[in-house]
């Protein structure tokens, strides 16, 4: 959530309009970039900024377990001076949840349209019997104000690092990815899982839900065979590609797993997505394992990417631990903030 707060008493804009996209078209979309672009410049400065092509396939494709309502805000001469976007959760044990973006052009803050998209945001929450808001926002940042007189509460810290592919030492984590591991192998694919992986795959990212996740209600998730297809079927129609590697175990159990995704399929900073051990088999050193060769492949098959960024909750300490042995270093930190919808 990246806007200005102003006072403790909120403005309403009389001269903006927001509006709700309903199929969201390529004039739409490259509106809603020049927002985007601008706020995480100001706000974010050196973080990469989405090209409009993955914005318009974030806002056109379908998402894992959610449907999306968007509201572009414009000023009374039609230009783009705000967004806001809500992730609807539908997944059984997420149906009270949703999540928002929300942002506001630099040059046109102050002046409450940050205040008229959260309460349209907030009314569609009601609509949708929506009771938990939550939202992130750079620490310490205008969105964190913005966020707390607004009566969200902070729930989670979480530390973003990155790790410099060009300033590993690789002999190292060569070493880390060919160690011996007694009764485990690594595998691993690009994009949706393979069959004969989908299930034991399904059982081990169930072994998420115990991550730490602070004061977060967040809900849980059930996943099975189907829902990992879908999740890499949804990444491919957005032009996204997934990486994963897998350490199974002698009996066929998976044991634990990394995923990489590369924006747009080229960007030169892929993002971290899950990286987790199964209870079971924790204290093998399986996590350290995965990511290594996962460092190695993105080496060998992608040398277009430079960067990998990931996030931790700040007691996340065991995690955070691992990323920093591979190298992984703290540039900046988040909070994710979560509202008690009000019911009228």
């Amino acid at each position: 959530m990246t806007t200005d707060p102003t006072t403790k008493a909120i403005t309403l804009p009389t001269s903006v309009h927001v509006n709700p996209l309903q199929r969201v078209s390529a004039a739409e979309a490259a509106a809603w970039h020049r927002v985007v672009a601008a706020s995480t410049a100001h706000d974010l400065p050196g973080a990469p900024i989405p090209d409009p092509g993955q914005i318009h396939a974030r806002l056109t494709k379908p998402a894992l377990g959610s449907h999306r309502l968007t509201w572009l805000a414009t000023g009374a001469d039609g230009t783009p001076v705000g967004v806001a976007g809500l992730r609807v959760f539908t997944s059984p044990g997420q149906e009270h949840l949703a999540e928002l973006e929300l942002h506001v052009d630099p040059a046109h803050r102050r002046g409450g349209t940050g205040s008229l998209l959260l309460a349209t945001v907030v009314a569609a929450c009601r609509t949708e019997n929506r009771r938990s808001l939550i939202a992130e926002a750079p620490a310490d940042g205008p969105g964190e104000a913005f966020s707390e007189r607004h009566g969200f509460r902070r729930a989670l810290t979480l530390d973003h690092l990155i790790l410099c592919l060009d300033e590993l030492d690789e002999s190292e984590h060569l070493r880390t990815a060919d160690a011996e591991h007694s009764g485990y192998r690594l595998t691993g694919w690009t994009g949706t899982v393979p069959d004969d992986l989908a299930d034991v795959f399904a059982a081990a990212k169930n072994a998420m839900n115990d991550m730490p996740v602070g004061d977060l209600d967040y809900g849980s998730v059930a996943w099975d065979a189907d829902r990992v297809r879908a999740m890499g079927q949804v990444v491919a129609d957005r032009g996204d590609t997934l990486l994963t590697i897998a350490a199974v175990h002698d009996d066929g159990t998976m044991a634990g797993y990394t995923e990489i995704l590369i924006p747009g399929g080229t960007a030169p900073r892929a993002q971290q997505y899950d990286t987790a051990v199964v209870p079971a088999h924790r204290g093998h050193g399986l996590g350290l394992w995965v990511k290594a060769a996962m460092v190695r492949r993105l080496r060998a098959e992608h040398p277009g990417v430079v960067e990998v960024e990931t996030d931790n909750a700040d007691d996340n300490v065991h995690m955070l631990a691992v990323n920093h042995r591979l190298g992984f270093r703290s540039y900046r930190r988040t909070r994710e903030f979560q509202l008690d919808v009000p019911t009228t």
